[in-house]
């Protein structure tokens, strides 16, 4: 009985598949209807702007240098502290060079010398004076010759000091202490004590001790690409974002455009900087990076669409409107500012209009065609 019906069953299964291939291609074949979205215009402020990389730094940053060469002995301050004019950054140890400190005590004992020698002949002098045997000029002039020798010989103490210590006894000036030449803040300190510093003069710039700041008035300096400087003019208004205060942005205003620009892995850049407004309770440290947008251009409260929503035909920009249910109808517009996602609408399209989307539909079909349906 099974192996009667066996052969039943087999033909009444391919003749099941058969059917079932048959259903599934003419669903295949039948071509689903195209439902595009549409879009609507509206009301927003449209902001072209450029943006430049940089960071945030002290208008006047400046460096503290020590004015005689040695060791560093003693800090007074480290980063943070706030100092005014005048006060302590430091005090060097002066180690003298050995010709020098030789040169210094030769010639403190040889004014010695002409000290004794110049003391002996006053004195003689002073005594035939007094009994009326020399002129009162012999007198004078060996008074002269006897205050040289001990102007001498404090100059030459005094020199000797100097280049042991770095300060002279009773002069009020410390050479090897180093003060603040500014008020503001310690932003810097890139030495320790013990570490050898070299001084400022005329063929070396010197080490520096510390850098000292004004942390209330800040600036944005940073770059921006060739293409994009030739559209900026100073005064024009600066939004700046700081990577490390998240969702505070700071009001700026452009100040300098640097005439020359620079390579930078094989681009042209060019410096700019624009003044910071800090809001007050916010603390800003120096090189923060930052971003600014720098504001070209502006329009607020204007009717605008969606880029993606404008098409071209020979370089004339139209859209595509709703009329009825999924028919539409090509609509020229008029195009004013743009900041890259929206575009200002002048002329063509009024708020309540429905704009094709040049996308992909719902059913997961290109919602891409002609200027109408």
């Amino acid at each position: 009985m099974i192996r009667r019906m066996l052969p039943l069953l087999l033909a009444l299964a391919v003749v099941a598949g058969f059917g079932w291939t048959l259903y599934f291609l003419y669903e295949k074949s039948l071509e689903k209807p195209i439902v595009y979205e549409t879009a609507t215009p509206k009301t927003t402020d449209i902001v072209e702007k450029t943006v430049a990389s940089g960071a945030i730094v002290p208008r006047r940053e400046i460096a503290i240098k020590p004015r005689v060469s040695g060791v560093v002995e003693k800090l007074y301050v480290e980063p943070g502290h706030h100092v005014k004019q005048g006060d302590q950054i430091a005090k060097i140890k002066i180690i003298p060079n050995v010709v020098t400190l030789n040169s210094a005590e030769a010639r403190l004992d040889s004014a010695k010398i002409s000290l004794t020698s110049a003391e002996k002949e006053y004195q003689r002098i002073k005594k035939l004076l007094g009994l009326q045997l020399l002129s009162q000029s012999e007198f004078a002039r060996a008074e002269l010759e006897y205050n040289l020798a001990k102007q001498e010989v404090q100059a030459a103490g005094s020199n000797l000091q100097l280049v042991r210590e770095g300060a002279a006894r009773g002069s009020g000036k410390v050479s090897n202490v180093v003060t603040s030449t500014v008020e503001g803040m310690v932003i810097e300190v890139p030495v320790k004590e013990g570490t050898s510093v070299i001084e400022t003069n005329n063929f070396n710039e010197g080490t520096t001790i510390a850098s000292v700041a004004d942390m209330t008035d800040m600036i944005f300096q940073g770059h921006v690409d060739e293409s994009e400087v030739g559209k900026l003019k100073e005064g024009m208004p600066v939004s700046i974002s700081v990577g490390a205060l998240e969702r505070t942005r700071f009001e700026g205003a452009l100040e300098y455009i640097s005439p020359k620009g620079v390579s930078n892995e094989g681009t042209i850049e060019f410096e700019v900087r624009a003044a910071v407004r800090l809001k007050e309770g916010t603390f800003v440290r120096a090189n923060y990076s930052a971003n600014a947008d720098i504001i070209l251009e502006r329009r607020n409260d204007v009717l605008a669409v969606r880029e993606s929503l404008v098409q071209f035909d020979k370089g004339k920009p139209y859209v595509e409107v709703e009329t009825a249910p999924q028919v539409f109808a090509r609509k020229d517009v008029k195009l004013g500012l743009s900041d890259g996602l929206n575009v200002q609408v002048l002329e063509g399209v009024s708020p309540g209009d429905r704009i094709k989307q040049n996308g992909v539909g719902p059913d997961g079909k290109n919602g891409a065609s002609g200027h109408g349906k």
